[in-house]
Parts: structure tokens; sequence; C-alpha cells
């Protein structure tokens, strides 16, 4: 957890590639806000069982190509598989916060389901789009998370005492409340942002340079 990170980090898209992901994620925050609206705790439930995915289809994928090819993978698959649980973690923090009702509940198993098959493809065919996917939708979180900060702030939500999972999970002092969760998750998520957008520029690099290793572009 790195709490010096650059909130306010943004790469604008240039390639086709870069608009494709953009786009998407645009597309996604606009149905979000349209579903949610200041609902950030439900939310954040929803969204992060979505953000989730990316890091073990990733890690998965590179295992296997790994494997194929009898090569090391720079450390992009433990760097993926971490982020797969460190996005599980807020889930499992969210739910205390927020209690999800059923249609949200079920909500979170269509979209898994519909999510993971696009995002799988995805990888699969243009990994170098999935990062940025990825990337952009982290910007997103940022932001969002530092609207719900906002709002907590503002006393339009409560700031309940933080959950145990997340006072043991990122180590909070035991009188921690939801204002150190929030704080926590967005410095997690601007890690998250900076890491698939470095793997990006590294496959990009790769390209350039004509070489090939645990992924390419």
């Amino acid at each position: 957890m790195n709490l010096d990170a650059d909130l306010d980090v943004h790469i604008a898209p240039v390639t086709f590639s870069d608009k494709v992901a953009f786009s998407f994620v645009k597309l996604l925050r606009f149905f979000a806000d349209k579903f949610f609206s200041t609902r950030y705790g439900h939310r954040a439930v929803v969204l992060e069982t979505v953000a989730a995915v990316p890091g073990m289809v990733g890690g998965l994928w590179l295992h296997l190509k790994a494997l194929r090819y009898m090569r090391d993978d720079e450390g992009w698959i433990r760097t993926l598989l971490d982020e797969a649980e460190n996005e599980r973690m807020h889930l499992m923090t969210f739910i205390e916060i927020a209690q999800p009702s059923r249609f949200e509940r079920a909500l979170i198993v269509i979209v898994q389901l519909i999510f993971y098959n696009f995002y799988f493809f995805l990888y699969l065919f243009a990994p170098r789009t999935a990062h940025r996917v990825v990337g952009y939708f982290e910007e997103e979180a940022v932001f969002s998370y530092t609207q719900y900060l906002s709002e907590v702030d503002g006393r339009r939500h409560e700031n309940v005492p933080a959950p145990q999972i997340a006072i043991d999970y990122w180590q909070l002092p035991h009188n921690a409340r939801l204002r150190d969760v929030i704080i926590a998750v967005r410095a997690d998520e601007a890690e998250h942002r900076d890491v698939n957008h470095s793997m990006v520029a590294d496959m990009d690099k790769r390209r350039t340079d004509g070489s090939d290793q645990a992924t390419k572009a």
C-alpha cells in the first residue's frame, strides 16, 4: 500500500488499442453511474468482483504460456495473481460495509459470467489492450474512491468503524474507520493502475526491440 502514489495519473489514449480500451471503460463507468449513483459501498461490492477477474485471467494465461515455452515469466504471474487477491480482499471488506441485496448478488453472478469470458478472450487475442483496459479501469476506481471519500468527509455517508477483516489485512489501527479503509483501497487501486500501464509500456518496448518474452503486444 503506497499512500504516496499520484492520484491524478492518466495515460492519454494514443493508439487504436488505447482508444478501444478507454471507450470500453468509459462505457462501464456510464452504466455504473446510472445504476449506483452515490451508493458507493454497493458500487464497490459489484465492481470489485469485476476488478478481481483480470489478474486471475492474466496470471493463469501467462502461467500456461510459460509452461508451454519453458521460460521465465519475469515476475508477471505473481504480480497479476497478487492483484487478483488484493481485489478480492477489497470485495470481502465492502461486503461487510454495504451488505449487498439479493438483486446485487444476482447481478454479481451475471456480470462475472459475462466479464470473465469477455476478458479471457480479450487477453488471449489482445493482451496489450487487456492490460490497458485494467489501467483505465483502475484510473476510474481511484476517481470513484476519491468521490466516496468526499462523501464520507462531507458526512453524507456515515464514517462507520472499519471491519476487522480490513484492520487485519491493511494493518490499520484498532479504531480505524471507513475513511481509513477507503484511503487504503484507493492506494491499492493506484498501484494496480500504474502496474498495468507499465506492463503496456513494457510490451510496447519489447515489440519495438523485437524481443519475445513472457507475453506479446
